[in-house]
């Protein structure tokens, strides 16, 4: 479900949870609300299907003149229980079947370790290492790129209908 400006402070305070400050940049309330009102942007908040409790969100942007579906950020508070890959499967496909972009892409901190092994999981390639490109309170971080390609994706899928969307060629992101 996009977000609205009445899910800021849920999402800020997400962000900053001790379970998961180390591994996400934290955004302001007016650099959230500017991805909600920006058509490039897509925040996104998740919630459990059994009781419509918020579980978490995600950012991602889209550049349309490269057909490229950056996924930003995605934070899960209730963890372990397959949340995660559930909403990254349902990026690619939205990304790939209803964008009809090209290239996916992400970056993780090197020590992410659970993220790293959920985008390997999903036959993400990892594209290399950004070394020391953020600096954060735990000094300077590297960030590892992982990325998967249309064919890739097609390749997976079983030989029933993929269809690929129409991109906006007049916005980058």
């Amino acid at each position: 479900m996009s977000a609205t400006e009445a899910d800021i402070n849920m999402i800020m305070e997400m962000e900053r949870s001790p379970e998961n400050r180390r591994f996400v940049w934290h955004g302001t309330y007016e650099e959230h609300l500017s991805e909600i009102n920006d058509r490039k942007s897509l925040l996104l908040v998740f919630r459990r299907k059994t009781d419509n409790i918020p579980i978490g969100f995600s950012l991602s942007c889209i550049d349309f003149k490269s057909e490229v579906y950056e996924f930003r950020r995605i934070v899960i508070i209730d963890k372990n229980k397959g949340y995660g890959r559930e909403a990254i499967e349902w990026h690619l496909k939205y990304a790939f079947e209803e964008m009809g972009v090209n290239r996916f892409w992400l970056d993780v901190y090197a020590d992410n370790k659970i993220g790293i092994k959920l985008y390997e999981s999903l036959n993400m390639h990892r594209d290399g290492i950004l070394r020391q490109n953020f600096k954060s309170d735990r000094g300077y971080m590297d960030q590892v790129i992982y990325s998967i390609l249309k064919g890739e994706y097609i390749s997976r899928l079983p030989l029933s209908g993929f269809k690929r969307a129409k991109t906006d060629p007049q916005s980058t992101c």
